[in-house]
């Protein structure tokens, strides 16, 4: 398999991207001139898709969003069509995942599905990442994203798809919903533990995600055999104990294809010593699934291009698949200086 050499594109105001389809084809222009083979759009964002959606509708929610829908463009089917003309590879990108809203109160889902509301031990929504969330535990809220994700890789010519630390994930303090506490004490016949760090009631949670994304590897590849299931979780054991992503477990089952543990650090030094965490942790033999994810920005600060430099080759060594760097505007700061010294990487190849 040729070098994933990966980016993400996010929606506005973080990127202008998305916002013209000019904008995309100047993009991917600009992508193919620079060695990228793949791109990672955002398709799922603060509670709306960047598609045209009928799954949407059928739970009486905007089928795109309304910037989308105020200039009647549907962003997916022109990344698509731009990206393929030049042999760039196209994996949307679910970012919100289980997360309904950035919006307080949860936004215009949990508005009209109150039910599907996270819930923690003091009986308030449950808050991560600033964001407010879907119970990623409940049956319908599952059967929901599944759908989403099932209607772009039987609507669009893409090459795979992908969740993030939000998909398939809960935040730890999350499951204390009546729905889940039954179900948790219909199994054990006790209430689940108030401290939701508790081993037992941590990985219950988590293998019910793991069951979901087991039911969503399954399902994309009935449709789509060659379709790439890719998963960007936050690194392991964290994405466990906070996000209950128990991706050392989706691996050895086989339920990814390509894992792009988040490992966004500020310098070389903190990337490698993450790097050796994997290769502790993981058996070697799956070390080819994994391309991790490189911030070009971590903690406020820009990694040098040498850093930056260090950590590909570093991936080479270790006999990963590639990378994937957050996120398309890092490549164009300082005219272009980290796309313009990667390619030189890229080229070495």
């Amino acid at each position: 398999m040729e070098e994933i050499r990966g980016v993400w594109i996010p929606n506005r105001p973080h990127s202008q991207v998305l916002a013209s389809r000019q904008n995309i084809a100047e993009a991917m222009n600009f992508l193919q001139q620079k060695g990228f083979n793949s791109v990672f759009p955002v398709v799922w964002n603060r509670g709306y898709t960047l598609f045209l959606s009928q799954v949407m509708g059928e739970y009486n929610l905007p089928s795109i969003e309304p910037f989308y829908a105020q200039q009647n463009r549907d962003p997916l089917a022109e990344v698509v069509i731009e990206a393929h003309k030049r042999n760039i590879a196209v994996i949307p990108w679910f970012e919100y995942g289980f997360a309904a809203s950035h919006l307080p109160d949860g936004g215009h889902i949990l508005q009209q599905k109150s039910s599907w509301t996270a819930i923690d031990k003091d009986g308030a929504r449950v808050k991560h990442g600033g964001l407010v969330w879907m119970n990623g535990l409940n049956p319908e809220v599952q059967q929901f994203m599944l759908k989403l994700i099932i209607e772009v890789v039987k609507k669009y010519d893409v090459e795979g798809i992908q969740g993030c630390d939000r998909l398939p994930a809960l935040p730890v303090a999350g499951g204390y919903d009546r729905e889940t506490s039954q179900r948790f004490q219909a199994q054990f016949g006790k209430k689940p533990p108030v401290n939701p760090q508790n081993r037992q009631w941590r990985q219950w949670r988590a293998d019910l995600l793991t069951n979901f994304l087991a039911r969503l590897y399954q399902q994309v590849k009935a449709i789509k055999p060659k379709a790439i299931v890719s998963l960007s979780p936050a690194v392991y054991p964290f994405c466990l104990d906070n996000l209950l992503q128990d991706s050392k477990v989706w691996i050895e089952r086989g339920l990814i294809d390509v894992i792009h543990p988040q490992i966004y650090r500020p310098d070389f030094s903190s990337y490698c010593r993450e790097v050796n965490r994997i290769k502790k942790t993981i058996n070697a033999d799956f070390l080819n699934k994994f391309a991790p994810a490189i911030a070009l920005t971590a903690n406020n600060r820009d990694m040098s291009i040498d850093d930056l430099k260090k950590c590909v080759d570093l991936n080479r060594q270790t006999g990963f698949s590639g990378q994937i760097f957050f996120h398309y505007e890092g490549l164009r700061k300082h005219n272009d200086a980290v796309a313009n010294a990667l390619y030189q990487f890229f080229k070495i190849v």
